[in-house]
């Protein structure tokens, strides 16, 4: 009997040490790894932007989407600085719709200051855009859309929208920019440099598309772009400038080559560091075909055949 007893007992060890483990070892995929963001706050002269690391709690989008709002409308006690948002300023509801999210704030959202509103804009955006899934933000105050000092909707907004360091929005500098633009036939692209002063708070991929949208000051060239275009939205991941314009975009007339009025864009775009690629989309779908021969859902590279002189 006792061989037998030790058998068992054995087998009985076995069994504890094996379900010991696969307890270990399941609750390790139940474990939440560590997720952490930036929120971003302002300064205590509301003058520029300061990022918190903060762990979130959840996991899950629309829970995460209330969490991090919450984290930035209560600073942390132990940090010298101030909610990007307004006191008075209440957010109504929000709306999770595709790779949009849509805020609804009561209307003194809009007795913010003009430049605390810009700050607030871009703390909304580079805090919120960081949860999976959210690519965009779009504002509204007093359920009409978010107008800017001029009077323009300011539509949908991308983290790319805004430079890291935001520090001063009243804060001007003077850039220089290579633009290109089509020449009296419509056969090339020809280099334009201009100077340019900006707000600072404007990333240069936004600002060169602006520019390119005004057309050309030499009286020889031609606009590459509708004039009536909407840029609804311009961002920058890996490299990868992606721009979607409205349909008026595909309304063209242009005459001459067919790929100028893209690589008038891409050819700008790519001057800058930060730049290497371009992807198009017509109101959100790059599924779009150009001049029925040109597919925008591609990634374009710098491509200077086009230009005179180009290498």
């Amino acid at each position: 009997m006792k061989p037998m007893i030790k058998s068992w007992c054995s087998v009985l060890l076995l069994l504890v040490v094996l379900l010991t483990g696969c307890e270990r070892y399941g609750e390790s995929p139940e474990e939440e790894k560590e997720s952490f963001y930036q929120v971003f706050y302002l300064n205590t002269g509301m003058t520029r932007m300061m990022p918190v690391e903060y762990q979130a709690k959840t996991r899950e989008p629309l829970e995460l989407i209330q969490e991090l709002y919450n984290q930035l409308v209560n600073v942390p006690a132990d940090f010298d600085g101030k909610s990007p948002l307004s006191a008075k300023t209440e957010l109504l509801r929000f709306q999770w719709d595709s790779n949009v999210l849509y805020l609804y704030f009561d209307t003194s959202y809009t007795l913010m200051s003009p430049s605390q509103e810009i700050l607030c804009r871009a703390a909304l955006t580079k805090t919120l855009t960081q949860i999976e899934g959210v690519e965009y933000l779009n504002i509204y105050a007093g359920d009409q859309p978010l107008m800017d000092s001029q009077g323009n909707p300011v539509g949908m907004l991308g983290a790319g929208d805004f430079m890291d360091n935001i520090s001063d929005v009243n804060a001007f500098e003077k850039s220089e920019l290579t633009l290109y633009f089509a020449d009296a036939d419509g056969e090339y692209l020809v280099e334009e440099t201009r100077e340019v002063m900006h707000s600072i708070s404007t990333s240069m991929e936004r600002l060169i598309v602006e520019q390119l949208l005004e057309g050309p000051q030499r009286g020889d060239l031609q606009a590459t772009i509708p004039p009536d275009t909407k840029l609804l939205n311009i961002s920058v991941t890996d490299n990868v400038c992606y721009l979607n314009f409205d349909s008026n975009f595909l309304n063209n007339p242009l005459g001459g080559k067919e790929e100028l009025p893209i690589y008038s864009i891409v050819d700008s775009l790519t001057q800058l560091t930060t730049v290497n690629r371009v992807q198009f989309s017509i109101n959100g779908s790059p599924a779009v075909m150009f001049r029925d021969t040109i597919s925008l859902d591609t990634l374009f590279e710098q491509n200077m055949d086009y230009v005179i002189g180009g290498e």
